[in-house]
């Protein structure tokens, strides 16, 4: 076998291989006299069957497998001669010229062809200890609690049939049938559906036009789509026929211990604790999202290795395979969203290479450092998967068994996690008290 090189340019190396048509011969005798003494064929007893029958009979499936084992063993070989670490599986081009391949199979000619390796690039380790961060805490106030607890009292304000007309703020319960063009559209209709008229829960218009309904009364009106809807609706106007079941005016409710107890609590003041350990938990995972993008910027600043072609590329596609999906769905342009798809594709290309960079990263640190997921967190993770669809729990755990893939998409943000942690230890991390809004200014802007 002979590997010479013949190409190297930034991350990319190629090699063109030759494996000699006596090497490959000697595999094939070797496969073939190994299925002597296994195969039965007619007319001749278990393990008297000619060499030169059976290559008769398997000579070409016992090449194949010669050469793809060729080709393996030379790749292995170019990589660990060289220690690379691939970046994407390394791409074997055979001969474009006419009957070079079957020459090869048929034994009359040495295999020669090109391997293209991209390589990811050697990664020099940071100081980690010399990053410095600052981590945002905000205190639970008590009027932040006031605010939840009365949001969760408007939430289970009781509601009194009436007779009048519906007001804002009253519910309404209708059936209606939409059409479009003349036609039914699919999610236009609804039975025994409940609206609060200014809720801002239907399409702009559609709960004015409910003003006044009476229970038992019916009407037909007009609805424009918005622009930014989903496409095949988009500023498209429907014609809606509108049948009011009921009509109901939202009654008193008061926060006091009566209340706390139809929730299920003992008190108003345990509703009051679990309100502020909610909140508490929606701080903490606030700021230390905030505090790991501060940290990946500092790895991404302090290691600006080039990321490779492939890995970047496939990464933009997926990353602009959901833009387009997302501006299909709303029906919406580059132009809406006050740029052009050139530059689009420029900042989301500077994305996706970000994101390359940043996994080799870490992936680096999690190999130096012996970073693992555990089979026992792994399993934690899907019985959190299995546990949001409650019934569908056996589906869950078969879908993650039988799918790597999926697996590994759930193994990945958990080992950035555990480096994150692992990091973290290392920086200098300074607590700064901040006021919620400030712990969540960027987040609501």
């Amino acid at each position: 076998m002979q590997v010479t090189e013949t190409s190297a340019a930034g991350l990319k190396r190629e090699f063109r291989v030759v494996v000699a048509a006596t090497d490959l011969e000697a595999r094939v005798n070797e496969k073939l006299e190994d299925l002597k003494g296994r195969v039965q064929l007619r007319g001749f007893r278990p393990g008297k069957v000619p060499v030169a029958h059976l290559k008769r009979i398997y000579g070409k499936s016992a090449m194949a497998e010669a050469i793809e084992a060729a080709v393996r063993e030379a790749n292995d070989k170019i990589v660990a001669d060289n220690s690379f670490r691939l970046a994407v599986e390394p791409k074997v081009v055979l001969p474009e010229e006419e009957g070079a391949v079957q020459g090869v199979i048929e034994g009359k000619s040495d295999l020669a062809y090109t391997v293209e390796i991209e390589i990811v690039p050697p990664i020099t380790l940071a100081d980690f200890k010399t990053i410095k961060l600052t981590r945002l805490t905000a205190e639970v106030t008590d009027a932040e609690i006031d605010q939840a607890v009365q949001a969760i009292a408007e939430q289970n304000r009781p509601f009194v049939a009436t007779s009048e007309a519906a007001e804002k703020g009253d519910r309404v319960t209708m059936s209606f049938q939409g059409m479009l063009e003349g036609k039914p559209f699919e999610g236009g209709s609804a039975e025994d559906m409940p609206i609060v008229i200014g809720s801002g829960s239907f399409i702009p218009g559609f709960e004015d036009q409910l003003l006044g309904i009476k229970a038992g009364e019916g009407r037909t009106f007009d609805v424009t789509f918005p622009e930014n809807y989903a496409a095949a609706l988009a500023g498209k106007q429907a014609t809606f026929t509108v049948t009011a079941k009921a009509v109901e005016t939202p009654g008193a409710v008061s926060v006091n211990e009566e209340f706390a107890k139809s929730l299920g609590f003992e008190s108003l003041a345990k509703l009051r604790d679990a309100v502020r350990e909610r909140i508490q938990r929606e701080h903490a995972a606030t700021s230390r999202q905030k505090l790991k993008r501060a940290l990946l910027d500092q790895l991404d600043e302090r290691h600006k290795i080039e990321p490779p072609p492939s890995l970047a590329e496939q990464e933009f596609a997926n990353v602009w395979s959901t833009i387009e999906n997302d501006l299909k769905e709303q029906g919406r342009t580059f132009a809406d969203e006050g740029t052009t798809e050139e530059k689009a594709r420029a900042e989301y290309r500077a994305i996706a290479e970000r994101r390359v960079r940043l996994g080799l990263v870490i992936a680096e640190i999690g190999e130096r450092n012996n970073i693992k997921v555990t089979e026992e967190q792994l399993r934690a993770a899907v019985a959190e998967q299995a546990r949001m669809l409650p019934g569908r729990e056996q589906q869950v755990w078969e879908y993650y068994r039988k799918n790597p893939g999926a697996l590994g998409a759930l193994r990945a943000p958990l080992f950035e996690d555990k480096v994150v942690d692992f990091l973290l230890e290392l920086a200098e991390v300074t607590d700064k008290p901040v006021s919620r809004e400030e712990l969540y200014k960027e987040d609501e802007e």
